[in-house]
């Protein structure tokens, strides 16, 4: 059998799991594989009877105290942020810790239906017999209930409202009505939802007043610092590389800041000197495209190059980055590649000439 593409964070982590469970001497919450404190340890790193847990979210603490904190309520979670701030990543991570499972998922779409957030029918099971508990189908939130553990429910804002409404009643009552049964599903203790939805989406504002009250809401910002970013894209990027076993050398802490400071001086739409505006490009430029731009990089540089990050790898992944819509973000990046990024000093210039000669073509 050929390796996953991508492990789930409970087979990633299973040995730290493991070691945080048999140490934990803790009060575990009902349903819970561990206590609060650990899940904490899990997510944000520490050490384990001698044994170094890696930091898997890198960010404020505190946010992740208080994501732990509401779902020891009754209380859903929902994780709003621009891309890039790892919201998906704290889902998984927080209901690994919990239950141990984070694959009871729904990926929200405008096509999600509220048939995958409730329960469908085997329709050949159903014109045989007849509605039964056979022929019924159970959405990950109908097993989170049963199993009371925690379902994601990721991109809600997507969503259409009639889809987001069918969840007021599950997180109000804590139950799922089964007419054509004539049953009802009561949620067994440890049940909870964590929601993501990304403030780029225009639907996010479409979320009800009634669906927004049944959840604690927490902002997760983007990365606060240069040196915080470059922590995260740099931790990224090892695990990328070796998960993908990347046959190059990682890039240097040299190339991180390079481009972390061009995503986040064009996100931001100034110098990080603050002394000259800009003009930011039509797409998002988060920190997970810039995680991808230097994974890129690598790919190019064991593929066709010598093995190390050139200029030409960097220049092609901030073109490909940055140039989403090619009439107005090839003019936006030509204005940052003469006005700020030439006026940076002969550090920059071998960066420079590589990415003038590429927008050029």
């Amino acid at each position: 059998m050929s390796e996953a593409l991508r492990l789930s964070a409970e087979a990633l982590y299973e040995q730290e799991l493991n070691r945080l469970k048999q140490a934990d001497r803790g009060v575990r919450p009902p349903g819970w594989q561990m206590s609060p404190r650990s899940v904490k340890t899990f997510i944000t790193g520490g050490v384990c009877d001698g044994h170094v847990i890696t930091p898997k979210y890198i960010g404020n603490e505190r946010i992740v105290e208080m994501a732990i904190a509401t779902l020891l309520t009754d209380r859903a979670l929902l994780l709003i942020g621009e891309p890039g701030t790892a919201k998906s990543t704290l889902s998984e991570l927080l209901a690994t810790a919990i239950h141990g499972d984070s694959r009871k998922i729904i990926q929200g779409t405008a096509g999600t239906t509220e048939e995958q957030v409730r329960y469908a029918w085997n329709y050949a099971l159903l014109l045989a017999n007849g509605p039964t508990k056979e022929a019924l189908v159970k959405s990950p939130i109908y097993r989170a209930m049963e199993e009371g553990s925690i379902a994601r429910f990721e991109e809600i804002s997507r969503c259409s409202s009639e889809v987001q409404d069918a969840l007021i009643s599950i997180l109000s009552e804590k139950s799922l009505t089964i007419p054509e049964l004539g049953t009802e599903l009561s949620a067994s203790q440890g049940f909870s939802i964590i929601a993501t939805a990304n403030t780029k989406d225009r639907g996010v504002n479409t979320m009800s007043a009634a669906l927004k009250r049944r959840f604690n809401i927490l902002v997760l910002p983007a990365p606060q610092d240069l040196e915080t970013e470059m922590n995260i894209v740099r931790k990224r990027v090892q695990e990328l590389s070796t998960q993908f076993q990347l046959q190059a050398d990682l890039p240097s802490d040299e190339a991180i800041e390079r481009i972390v400071t061009i995503f986040r001086e064009l996100r931001s739409g100034r110098t990080l000197d603050q002394k000259e505006k800009l003009k930011p490009p039509s797409g998002t430029i988060s920190t997970a495209e810039a995680i991808s731009l230097l994974t890129n990089s690598m790919a190019l540089a064991s593929s066709f190059g010598s093995g190390q990050i050139g200029y030409e790898d960097l220049a092609a992944g901030l073109q490909g980055a940055i140039v989403k819509d090619e009439e107005k973000d090839k003019i936006v990046w030509k204005e940052y590649i003469e006005n700020v990024m030439k006026k940076k000093g002969s550090e920059w210039r071998g960066l420079y000439q590589a990415c003038k000669e590429l927008n050029e073509k």
